[in-house]
Order: C-alpha cells, then structure tokens, then sequence
C-alpha cells in the first residue's frame, strides 16, 4: 500500500544519510573506506593505462605513467610528504635504493622521490595480479622468485649486469616484507649482493613511522605527515661477496639510527594544525 511505499523510499533516502554518518564517526569504516579507494584507484589506473604503456612494449619508460598516476593519491587522503636529502639522489650513474617497508602506503612514498630510469625489485606473486600485475610487468618492474634462492641468485646476477648496460637504478625493500613495527626487521641480503656485483654505490631510504595517522592493526587512516629522508651514498667499490655480511649491517644500522631519531622527534608524524617539529 501507499503507506509502505512511503515509508520504504523514506528507508531509502535514509541509507546515504547513515552512510555519511557512519564515514564520519567510525574510524574503522573510514580505515576501510579509504583502502578500499586506494586499491581500486591502483587497480583502475592500471586497467586504464596499461593499453598505452603497452604501446610503448616493456620499458622503465613506462615507470613514469605510474609515478603519474599514484601522485595525486596523496592530496586524497590529506597526506603531507616532506623530503629530506634530496641532493643525495643527484647521481647519473646507476644504484642500489633501498628502503623501509611499512604498507602498501609506501607507494606514495616512493613515487615522491623515484628518480628517471628506477625500477623496483617485487615478489613474482604480484606478476600474477591482473591488470596490477602486467602493468607492473609492462613498467619493466624485476620480479623474483623468493621461495627459489637459486632463481633469486640468477635474476640479481641478470639485474646486475642490466643495471650497468642501461643505466638502470632499482629500488628494494630488503626487510622484504611489511613491518610496522618500531623497529626494522633483519634485512635481507640480495640488495647488497646486487650492488656489490654491479659495483654501484647504495642509497639508504627511510620513511617515518606511520602510527600518528596510519595502522592496519588499529584500523586508522587519517590526514598526516610523514618524512622522506634519503641519506648519504654508501660506495661498494672493490667490495666482493665476503664484504656483503658487514655492508648489510652497516647500512642497516644507518637506517634503523635515523628510523629511531624520525619516531623520538615524532618527525613526519604530526597532523595537527602546528608545522612538524624539526628533523635533525
């Protein structure tokens, strides 16, 4: 009857109302809310873009379509990214990155300061992701088989001998898994094999801690700062194989020092209308 209609177009006028609502008061809804547009818009871009860059055949080319369409999502969620050590980035010749791996957030992150002709090293399971993964593929992205150490150990010799015919730089997560601990894990070694094969220098890369504004364990998502430092290069000439053990250490030593002086100033971590406090 006339009655039930009424009151079920009243029903429905009502659920976007409590939608907004819900998104509004709910941090857990807002936490999903935003991962749920964050992936889409990765999957999306990649649909769209992936016909033109495969025009254009497998290339780091291609790298420069990604950086484009993963910058804007920054400004989306209200994320402020400060860089710090930029200047140790000006090199021509090839290197190592390596850096910290927090979430899947840290793709912003790297598209902020990813140089010209930089590839990163990623998981072959990403490979088999759909549009993500021939895009990733399409973008001459390094995938490697961790399961297989003898794989691993071909493809960072094949990388190694790339890196210097094409002038290539690769970036790596050598924790190579996420960690939003306050700590970093124990770095895995094939970062450092690579850069001491192709005898090019490393370039440590540390995020700031995301807590203030981003945990995947306490559903939270909300507008913040964070930091980019870049620190200082780290020669490996004349390094061979039986130096890879100490260069691992000292590199990671470097980043876990600047990693624990970025949480205890809380620097890149401030959200509030007050600038961020100064990183030393």
């Amino acid at each position: 009857n006339m009655m039930e209609v009424v009151l079920l177009q009243g029903l429905l006028l009502l659920l976007p109302f409590a939608a907004f609502l819900l998104y509004q008061y709910s941090a857990t809804v807002q936490y999903f809310c935003k991962m749920t547009f964050f992936n889409c818009w990765v999957a999306a871009m990649a649909t769209f873009l992936s016909p033109y860059a495969a025009l254009r055949g497998r290339t780091v080319e291609n790298m420069k379509i990604l950086r484009a369409a993963i910058l804007p999502l920054k400004h989306c969620f209200g994320i402020k990214i400060r860089v710090l050590g930029s200047e140790n980035l000006n090199l021509k010749e090839p290197y190592v990155m390596v850096c910290n791996h927090q979430s899947s957030l840290d793709l912003m992150c790297m598209v902020e300061i990813m140089p010209d002709r930089c590839v990163p090293i990623a998981k072959k399971e990403l490979m088999y992701m759909g549009t993500v993964g021939w895009a990733c593929w399409l973008c001459g992205i390094i995938f490697i088989n961790r399961k297989k150490t003898g794989d691993a150990i071909d493809v960072i010799a094949q990388t190694a001998r790339t890196m210097q015919h094409e002038n290539l730089r690769v970036w790596i997560f050598p924790e190579g898994t996420r960690n939003q601990d306050k700590s970093m894990l124990p770095f895995k070694r094939g970062a450092f094999h690579l850069a001491v094969q192709a005898q090019v220098p490393i370039i440590p890369v540390v995020i700031s801690p995301y807590g203030n504004f981003f945990s995947s364990k306490d559903k939270k998502f909300i507008p913040g700062t964070c930091t980019i430092r870049i620190l200082p290069r780290i020669e490996t000439q004349g390094l061979s194989s039986k130096n890879v053990p100490d260069l691992t250490e000292t590199v990671r030593m470097a980043m876990v020092d600047a990693f624990s002086e970025m949480s205890s100033n809380n620097c890149g971590n401030h959200h509030s209308k007050q600038p961020p406090l100064p990183c030393s």
